[in-house]
């Protein structure tokens, strides 16, 4: 009788870790901003129909990086979540904490007890309203939630994007100001996004039901150039 290759607990979280870590950074990175008026959404991403932002209910937005089917299966679980607790108890019940949590519980569970951790980050934010603040929450693999107090970055190398974007600044007033401050931190200094590369789209209360809207490659050019 063969006895079984024993890995101490210690070691199989850290090879988890690495596992889903080398997955998410393997993916293009993505920035989501709060400017003036709401929420701003920025990632670097060609293809025109698998999305890494959507919106999830009147005033939340989702974002993912990673392995696309596995953060389309999140995105798709809460807004089931959103519409079945704003069904049951009240639209003012659904907001994005609660949400964040959910996912937390989802990726933690999995990071820990399933078979294989899942490959990916997502964030989910809300437009403040009344007494509300704008929020943005970053989910990590493992379940961690992180209350981002002015930004997010998922993906790539995350932590020089991040201090590319710190290092312009805090200046982040408009809607074009703060797009071209993320398309530069996510570009860096030795290449040039189109509009064609990237997926844009912000929370901002305009006057209707709806607040998400995604922003067109027309749009997202002018507000570059």
């Amino acid at each position: 009788m063969t006895m079984p290759f024993y890995v101490t607990p210690e070691q199989q979280m850290k090879d988890r870790a690495e596992y889903a870590q080398k997955g998410i950074a393997r993916g293009r990175s993505l920035i989501a901003c709060i400017y003036n008026d709401g929420v701003l959404f920025v990632a670097e991403n060609p293809s025109a129909s698998l999305n890494k932002i959507s919106e999830i209910y009147d005033r939340i937005g989702f974002a993912g990086v990673g392995k696309y089917n596995e953060f389309h299966e999140l995105r798709t679980a809460g807004v089931r979540w959103a519409d079945s607790t704003g069904f049951r108890y009240s639209r003012e019940d659904v907001d994005a904490r609660s949400l964040a949590n959910v996912y937390a519980q989802y990726l933690g569970t999995s990071f820990t007890d399933g078979g294989k951790p899942l490959e990916v980050e997502v964030l989910v934010a809300q437009l403040g309203i009344r007494n509300k603040p704008t929020k943005i929450y970053h989910i990590a693999f493992e379940g961690t939630i992180t209350d981002e107090t002015r930004f997010a970055v998922l993906g790539g190398d995350s932590e020089t994007i991040r201090t590319r974007f710190v290092a312009e600044g805090d200046d982040v007033t408009t809607l074009g100001i703060t797009l071209q401050r993320a398309v530069r931190a996510l570009s860096g200094p030795d290449r040039t996004l189109p509009a064609a590369d990237l997926e844009v789209a912000r929370l901002e209360d305009l006057g209707n039901r709806r607040t998400f809207t995604r922003l067109s490659d027309d749009l997202v050019g002018q507000l570059l150039a």
